[in-house]
């Protein structure tokens, strides 16, 4: 295939650059448009995407013991895709022998094999987006960004950081003590990047390759081998991406086990099987806060990095721009249903209102103005079955209906007809309203489509309560409206202090909700939401460790 390093060096250099300036910078379109893709790449991924339903996704890889998957499309079809089941005794001595070579091939080889994944994961975007789409329920073109496009650029953002930190490290050294009158003392170093081991990389329902494509490379580029456990609902991402991956290891001359796919069942879950196993040195998990928890509790032969769930919170102060907070707000709230970890949930307002540049509002007209620009902006039906999506999971539906229960309702959130998909689960945005002394109400997370308007006595308590519940509950994201400078210094100290990160006065197409690859850091590792962060260099550089050798040399 010839150096890889070197046809993707300028791709390397530029996402470099983007991670130390932090500005905006993409690697990979966008936009499903024609102009960036062919004009036969959307119908080509739709064709490849449909002839893989009802099949076995077959891999070449040793240890297979069975074929599982039931993927049940949020949209009402059933996928019918059987995927390896693996003997770990089988996979993970396989995957063990294929990694002396792996590491011995040094940074820059590995590195460009990783940048050749992504530059034909990105040709398979169109693919990857219905897949996306009908395991997560994210509408299509969510699906071709969140699921394409972002997610590579999380995972080049990985490489890059990865490169960085590897390239700290020196292959030799000679090192020379003076002596005095003495002969220098002088030794030969070596330095090696050594590999932990095997990476297990514990798929998501909702993201699984937004979430996952970072810990992947990360580890796959720092010279470790990755084994892919998706969720049992959300399989086909990543199974495309494991094929990819081992086509281009194949071709590159690497063993392709260094990347392998095993699936498990709801019924018959094996994650912690795998998750405890000697030979794993390195979990990636996003999910449950429960699950999280125990494998950061129990895999203690492992590195683990988790991302979890949390309480994300919003402060309204006052604002210059009523009708477009509200506009805001009420998009963050509806896309994808809620089914973000960045979605907010409990929006903070001073009991007896707020000033707008359409004069004082009441907390009950701000939760009204939030309602009613949710209404407005599904009120039609194709633009509101692309934000909603659908919803993943069953149980988040019946979450929904539950919740109308737990405060007084601003905004019923109700299912809506599909355009195109009549058997789609759907719900649109609950919005609730609640005092702030219902705090086992609004104090824990409700996945999915669920919004409080939490009344408080002024804004300094909204403050203390946004913080506090992300100290004790985790968030991956806070927001603040306000027209006063100290009111937003204070929100940023608060913030940072509790460890989320802030966004004050969002207007317009930005939104909460988003994160940008090489400027953003999702997560901070600083709250109960997550202990580590996508992307940076903490989230690679202990996925290897630095082993040296010395000889003394003559004068």
């Amino acid at each position: 295939m010839g150096d890889l390093f070197a046809k993707h060096k300028a791709t390397l250099e530029k996402a470099l650059d983007a991670i130390r300036a932090r500005d905006y910078w993409s690697a990979y379109p966008e936009s499903p448009s024609p102009r960036f893709y062919g004009e036969e790449a959307a119908a080509a991924g739709e064709a490849a995407f449909k002839a893989r339903l009802g099949g076995r996704f077959e891999l070449d890889q040793p240890g297979i013991a069975d074929w599982v998957g039931a993927e049940q499309s949020p949209y009402g079809l059933s996928l019918g895709v059987s995927y390896p089941q693996c003997d770990p005794d089988v996979l993970i001595p396989a995957m063990q022998a294929a990694m002396p070579s792996w590491r011995k091939a040094g940074a820059e080889a590995r590195v460009g094999v990783c940048l050749e994944i992504l530059d034909r994961i990105n040709k398979a975007s169109f693919e990857l987006a219905h897949a996306v789409m009908h395991t997560t329920g994210q509408g299509f073109v969510m699906a071709f960004q969140a699921g394409g496009p972002h997610a590579q650029d999380r995972g080049l953002e990985a490489v890059a950081y990865a490169y960085d930190e590897m390239s700290r490290i020196p292959a030799n050294a000679t090192w020379e003590k003076p002596q005095g009158k003495h002969d220098p003392i002088r030794l030969a170093k070596t330095y090696r990047i050594m590999p932990r081991g095997i990476a297990l990389n514990i798929g998501v329902s909702t993201f699984p390759t937004w979430n996952g494509y970072p810990g992947l490379f990360a580890s796959l580029a720092t010279g470790n081998a990755v084994v892919i456990k998706p969720h049992p609902e959300s399989i086909l991402p990543l199974a495309m991406t494991v094929e990819i991956c081992r086509a281009v290891l194949a071709d590159a001359g690497f063993d392709p086990n260094l990347v392998t796919l095993t699936c498990d069942t709801r019924a018959a879950p094996a994650t912690k099987e795998w998750a405890l196993r000697p030979e794993v040195k390195i979990v990636d998990y996003t999910g449950s806060t429960a699950f999280g928890t125990w494998l950061e509790q129990n895999c203690h032969q492992a590195v683990v990095y988790t991302e979890k769930a949390g309480v994300n919170t919003v402060v309204i102060d006052s604002t210059d721009n009523f009708k477009g907070m509200c506009a805001n707000l009420a998009f963050s709230l509806s896309l994808y249903s809620g089914q973000m970890c960045t979605a907010p949930q409990d929006i903070f307002v001073r009991r007896d209102g707020i000033e707008t540049d359409q004069g004082h509002k009441s907390a009950d007209e701000v939760a009204d103005g939030i309602a009613k620009a949710i209404d407005g902006l599904l009120s039609d039906p194709d633009r509101a079955a692309e934000v909603l999506g659908t919803l993943q999971n069953p149980a988040t539906a019946e979450r929904v209906d539950q919740a109308k229960a737990l405060g007084a309702v601003a905004r019923e959130g109700t299912p809506i007809e599909h355009p195109k998909f009549p058997e789609a689960r759907t719900r649109s945005p609950l919005v609730l309203k609640v005092d702030v002394a219902d705090q086992d109400t609004f104090g824990q997370e409700l996945f999915g489509p669920i919004a409080f308007v939490v009344t408080t006595d002024d804004t300094a308590q909204s403050l203390r309560e946004a913080a506090k519940l992300t100290r004790e509950k985790g968030a991956i994201t806070a927001a603040l409206y306000s027209t006063d400078p100290a009111v937003i210094e204070a929100a940023e100290d608060a913030m940072a202090e509790a460890g989320v990160a802030l966004s004050s006065n969002l207007m317009g197409n930005i939104f909460v909700n988003q994160s940008a690859a090489f400027s953003d850091f999702h997560a901070t590792g600083a709250n109960p939401a997550a202990n580590a962060a996508l992307t940076d260099s903490a989230f690679v550089a202990n996925r290897f460790r630095v082993v040296q050798s010395r000889i003394p040399v003559a004068a």
